[in-house]
Order: structure tokens, then sequence, then C-alpha cells
């Protein structure tokens, strides 16, 4: 796909249809690991959403192996529940 002099490419008809982007409608431009992503401005909450729960893996994945492997569930739980 070429990029025109102004900065204009031409959405190919199957992804406009995927994603539901209709002729004459808005678009949002995010960038996402590094990528641009493209999506219609109706479906902004759904990469809001989208973003906050990459976010979320991203923590996870950090903390894993971080936990104490000796506690076992029932010393967790009592932890937990005397806060």
């Amino acid at each position: 796909m070429r990029v025109t002099s102004k900065g204009q490419v031409t959405i190919p008809r199957d992804f406009r249809e995927l994603v539901g982007i209709e002729p004459n409608s808005e678009v949002i431009f995010a960038i996402e690991n590094g990528k641009l992503t493209l999506s219609p401005k109706s479906a902004a909450a759904a990469s809001e959403d989208r973003h906050r729960l990459d976010a979320f893996l991203q923590t996870l994945d950090a903390l894993e192996g971080s936990g104490d492997q000796s506690v076992d569930a029932e010393a967790l739980m009592g932890m937990t529940r005397d806060r």
C-alpha cells in the first residue's frame, strides 16, 4: 500500500467492511505497542478497554513468579482476611 505525498492511503473495502468503517465516518488513530492502529470512532470505548486490558496483562506478566511459593492458600486467605 502506498502513501501519497499528502499522507493519504486507501483502506481496502474488505477491511472497512470488517471493522465497520462507513463512507464519511470518522476514524481514530492510535499507537499500540509501536504499531499504528485505526478504528471507527464509535469503537473508541472498545479501544480504550483494550488498552486497559493490555496494561493489566503487562502488569500480571511483570508479577509472574514474584510470589512466595512457600505460602499455602489457607495462610494467604488468613493474611487477606485480617487486613
